[in-house]
């Protein structure tokens, strides 16, 4: 049976916060930016919400329709990458900072991670960039994911764009290889901390 799938919009908004913070409490990546426990209970929904209101601005946020799993695409142009410095998030070079700024001032990491990512994100070429995907832990397995991928990707195919994405988890990046995406260059690698994997897919005929 196929999976319903959805535009997110502003009346969402809640809901995918409170997804995406559940997704991604055990997240390697989260674990590293908000290293206790508690504090990461308490303060990791603050980052998911910044990524959350900058897709539904300047984005697009798939959704299942029974709540359970989204996707957050952002359509980079190919001189959009690099130009401001940003990831088409409107922020310009000091986004990482204003983030920072806005979630936990006194957590370098949020910055660092997002000056990072930018560093490796490719330029020159227009392409989708899927920024997350989140899956309701208790329906991780079910196929969710690859669905709300597979509908853009799908799309991409037909008009001929790549795609892009970093892995943040060893377990993410066997999902990804399968779709058609191959490292881009090498892992990168968070300060005492995990891997990342730039990914990049070409367009299937």
């Amino acid at each position: 049976m196929g999976v319903a799938i959805r535009t997110a919009d502003e009346s969402d908004r809640d809901l995918v916060v409170r997804l995406l913070d559940t997704a991604f409490q055990d997240d390697p990546v989260s674990r590293w930016i908000f290293p206790e426990d508690e504090y990461r209970r308490t303060t990791h929904h603050k980052l998911m919400a910044a990524f959350t209101d900058i897709v539904l601005a300047d984005g697009r946020i798939d959704l299942t329709e029974d709540g359970t799993a989204c996707a957050l695409w952002l359509p980079t142009p190919a001189e959009e990458h690099g130009e401001d410095g940003g990831d088409g998030d409107g922020e310009g070079d000091d986004g990482p900072a204003q983030m920072r700024a806005s979630i936990d001032p006194a957590n370098e990491r949020i910055e660092l991670v997002a000056r990072l990512t930018e560093g490796v994100h490719p330029a020159g070429r227009a392409h989708e960039y899927l920024w997350m995907i989140g899956v309701s832990p208790d329906h991780q397995g079910e196929g969710l994911g690859t669905a709300l991928i597979g509908s853009v990707l799908d799309r991409c195919d037909r008009e001929g764009l790549p795609a892009y994405l970093e892995a943040s988890s060893a377990r993410s990046r066997i999902l990804y290889e399968r779709l058609g995406f191959t490292l881009l260059d090498r892992p990168l690698d968070l300060p005492d901390g995990p891997q990342m994997w730039p990914m990049w897919r070409e367009p299937r005929p």
